[in-house]
């Protein structure tokens, strides 16, 4: 950045707040009371800034940066804004010489005031016309590649009277999905609405075969959230090793989206959230807990950056794309069911059971139930054509990216075609969604037999569709294969698929089907069909178990068995029915799946086949209803009604909580106490801030019960 230079021994007046006179000190002996007179006339007709209007309002509408809470402008790069400026007298162009100072951090740019945009540098132009008064329409426009950061404005004169300065104030500057010159430019409107100024979202929880509905807040127009992600930026390690550095490579999205993963997590720096997967979550919060980032950034920032307890997944992934959507790179968060992690590189994940069916846990590698990330939108200027768009990122700590807890940003193009040659962590992420898994059967070590399950892992990757709460699918954006259709539980409560899980091998086939959707405080009921596949008479054992399970971990001891021992004529088949009681599995942790297996054994030949399922439970739902919901307008009060009623065969208590960004201006808390299947109703008033589509969303917390209950609702709200 270039200097502006000004004389030497000088002297400066304050003249106001705003308002530096500059003059020098120089006295050559020569002064008499004609050259005085010359110089307090000169004084008198030296241009002076009076006040300077930022136009907020104006600016900030057009650069769709309404309603991002900030004291400063907030604008867009590559995109001017207009400044109205008022003199003491007419500007003149020839006579009155003005700069615009643009100061980021310690480093400065001087840009000579003209009449023209140059759109490949910083730029500062009066529009035509906006001379004829004291008062001046100044437009300044950024290249489209400008760091991302907060800035300083000056105004600096030379005239005849010596050099004088006004300072204007600050604006923060962002990236500009609406501007194609931009690197993170997308074409579509509504993929702008939707992946940057959308403030709600759902993350996609429980299994391929039963998704689950996730309501978040990204509470990007929050107060305070706009400064906190800035601030974010400059307590990151690269910024304190060398602040020169960061602040020119802040025009790179591909920059600021390895800052912003690592900075996510507090594995090497004073990142936001401290990762927890114990159970053990004392000192801070279960990550099931939140359901929003802007509680999470506000803590961070009150402790003087010091990590918030507890994150996991989807959480990190959740406060990833508030920042970056605040930053203006379109985000969106992504969902892979089935979630390999292969420590070890080989694609390939062992699952151990017993020859009576139980899950052992062996292994280094694993395969989550799910796995949250995120997905960013910009070009990879540093790849050959063919791999901009969408970019993984992922800011949960895993693996080192460069020595750093982050990982990305990853072309999913690239991951598709398993280009592990191209930057960054493709490998890793390629595994997460193609490991092959080898079912083993074992007995003291040995393998009794085995099997490879190839489309397992990443059986379904989903994200929120546009203008819609229904999950998309984008398996196929990753890998070359067709993914299972979910069926997903929100509000509406479709029903899950029923599992059928079935396997065989030269004599024996085994199928494990649900008779109907295991609903929690419901018994859940499935039947097992063996059938002898050869023309011999069989005695087969047949060995069933469940286990508890968290989403990221191998099962727990098993809390359910069964075992029979049946006769099968040749080609017979025959169906045993189960069913496991709501007491027997009420233990079940909040979020806690079950692996359900089935081990057949022919007695005669020792022969094993295994199916088994992983699944979740239907959780019952918080109703939410609007009233006069066609006509919910900004700034009027409007009411929501909450119902629910307990599903439960024992009484039941908790806490319920209701929260809204940009409709309500903090949480609303009610002790609720039920017995079975009494029903409650309550009343909740709301404002909305601003025009938009924002979402009301309820969770219900027991007290007796380790089920977390949840509702939420869109609303439209149009202008006032």
């Amino acid at each position: 950045m270039c200097d502006f230079s000004i004389a030497p021994d000088i002297i400066i007046e304050v003249k106001s707040g705003d308002e530096v006179y500059i003059s020098t000190s120089r006295n050559d002996g020569f002064s008499s009371n004609s050259s005085r007179q010359r110089r307090q006339h000169s004084l008198m007709d030296a241009l002076r800034v009076q006040s300077v209007n930022l136009e907020h309002a104006q600016n900030q509408k057009q650069h769709n940066t309404e309603g991002l809470n900030s004291a400063s402008l907030v604008v867009r790069r590559g995109q001017p804004f207009k400044l109205t400026v008022a003199f003491n007298r007419r500007y003149i162009p020839n006579r009155d010489g003005l700069v615009l100072r643009v100061e980021l951090d310690r480093l400065y740019n001087d840009i000579p005031i003209t009449f023209s945009r140059d759109p490949s540098q910083w730029s500062a132009y009066f529009q035509q016309g906006s001379l004829d008064s004291t008062k001046a329409s100044l437009c300044v426009c950024s290249p489209a590649n400008a760091p991302v950061g907060v800035y300083q404005l000056q105004l600096l004169m030379m005239s005849p009277s010596g050099p004088y300065s006004f300072r204007v104030g600050q604006f923060t500057l962002l990236c500009n999905p609406w501007c194609s010159a931009d690197s993170v430019y997308i074409p579509d409107e509504s993929q702008r609405e939707e992946y940057v100024k959308n403030d709600f979202g759902l993350l996609y929880q429980g299994t391929a075969k039963n998704v689950i509905f996730r309501p978040w807040s990204f509470d990007q127009y929050e107060n305070g959230i706009l400064d906190i992600c800035m601030m974010m930026l400059q307590v990151s390690p690269e910024h304190k090793r060398n602040w020169r550095t960061d602040n020119s490579n802040r025009s790179d999205p591909i920059y600021i989206s390895r800052v912003v993963s690592a900075m996510i997590n507090s594995n090497d720096d004073c990142g936001v959230l401290q990762g927890n997967w114990s159970e053990d979550y004392s000192g801070g919060v279960n990550p099931s807990d939140w359901n929003g980032s802007g509680e999470i950034l506000r803590q961070w920032a009150q402790s003087r950056f010091s990590p918030v307890k507890y994150g996991q997944c989807w959480v990190f992934a959740g406060v990833m794309c508030t920042v970056m959507r605040v930053l203006g790179i379109p985000t969106r968060v992504v969902t892979n069911f089935d979630s390999a992690h292969d420590t070890n590189g080989n694609l390939v994940i062992e699952e151990f059971y017993t020859e009576t069916g139980e899950k052992l846990p062996r292994g280094q590698d694993s395969i989550w139930n799910f796995h949250v990330w995120v997905e960013c939108w910009m070009k990879r200027a540093d790849l050959r054509a063919g791999f901009d768009g969408w970019q993984v990122l992922d800011p949960t700590p895993q693996e080192r990216s460069e020595g750093v807890y982050r990982c990305g940003p990853a072309p999913v193009k690239a991951i598709r075609e398993k280009r592990i040659d191209m930057p960054f962590d493709i490998p890793f992420i390629y595994a997460e969604v193609n490991a092959d898994v080898c079912v083993c059967i074992v007995q003291q070590g040995k393998v009794l037999s085995y099997s490879t399950d190839t489309n397992k892992v990443g059986s379904l990757i989903c994200t929120k569709s546009l203008g819609s709460n229904r999950p998309q699918d984008i398996t196929s954006t990753y890998k070359y294969t067709t993914a299972i259709q979910p069926v997903t539980s929100n509000s509406t409560m479709a029903a899950p698929i029923l599992a059928n899980n079935s396997s065989s091998a030269d004599g024996l086939s085994v199928k494990l089907r649900f008779l109907k959707a295991p609903v929690i405080g419901g018994n859940i009921s499935f039947s097992v069909t063996v059938t002898n596949l050869e023309s011999t008479r069989k005695t087969v054992r047949q060995h069933v178990n469940a286990q508890a399970k968290s989403y990221n971990r191998s099962p727990s001891d098993a809390f359910w068995e069964a075992h029979n021992t049946i006769q099968l004529a040749p080609h017979e088949s025959k169906v045993l029915e189960h069913q496991i009681s709501y007491r027997q599995y009420a233990m079940l942790g909040n979020g806690q799946l079950v692996n359900l297996a089935v081990v057949v054994m022919d007695v005669a030949s020792q022969e094993r086949v295994l199916a088994s399922e992983e699944f979740n439970l239907t959780s019952p739902t918080i109703s939410i209803r609007i009233e006069d919901e066609g006509s919910v307008v900004a700034q009027k009060v409007q009411v929501a009604m909450l119902t629910f009623t307990n599903p439960f065969s024992e009484p039941v208590s908790g806490v319920l909580t209701m929260a809204g960004a940009g409709l309500l201006e903090d949480k609303v808390l009610f002790n609720i106490a039920l017995q079975p299947g009494e029903s409650m109703e309550t009343a909740v008033k709301f404002t909305p801030k601003m025009a938009g589509v924002k979402m009301l969303h309820a969770n219900l917390r027991l007290n007796n019960n380790p089920a977390v209950i949840r509702g939420f609702r869109t609303i439209t709200v149009r202008a006032a």
